[in-house]
């Protein structure tokens, strides 16, 4: 059974390597996992990416495309505890081919997370 979109990208924000380069149209930075963009939100309320390297290339070849896996990360509000809260995350690949159909794909995704790259103590996270 071939993994989803979903799983994968879920899978991508575990992984972090913590990479970041600045250089990208449309005021996207790139980087090697979203942790970067998790935090860039956290510290401006919105942070926008494209995901390469290793994950980038592993998502390309399971869905046989060439397009960039464009990330949106943003705040919804603080949590109790400090430096965290909870975002919403965004991440969008084009020409997704899955199923037999090649289609644009969307996941919307919530998950709380903290300024110093952990997560929420378990009371804290909603």
């Amino acid at each position: 059974m071939k993994p989803t979109l979903p799983c994968i990208l879920l899978t991508i924000v575990l992984m972090g390597t913590g990479g970041l380069s600045l250089a990208q149209p449309g005021d996207r930075i790139v980087v090697q996992d979203i942790k970067s963009l998790l935090k860039g939100a956290i510290e401006h309320g919105v942070a926008r990416g494209v995901i390469v390297g290793e994950p980038a290339t592993y998502i390309r070849q399971h869905f046989d495309t060439p397009a960039p896996i464009e990330v949106n990360v943003k705040s919804l509000h603080p949590l109790p505890q400090p430096g965290c809260h909870r975002l919403e995350v965004t991440t969008r690949q084009q020409a997704v081919l899955e199923n037999g159909k090649r289609e644009d794909k969307e996941l919307v995704y919530q998950v709380s997370y903290c300024r110093d790259g952990s997560f929420p103590e378990r009371g804290d996270r909603k």
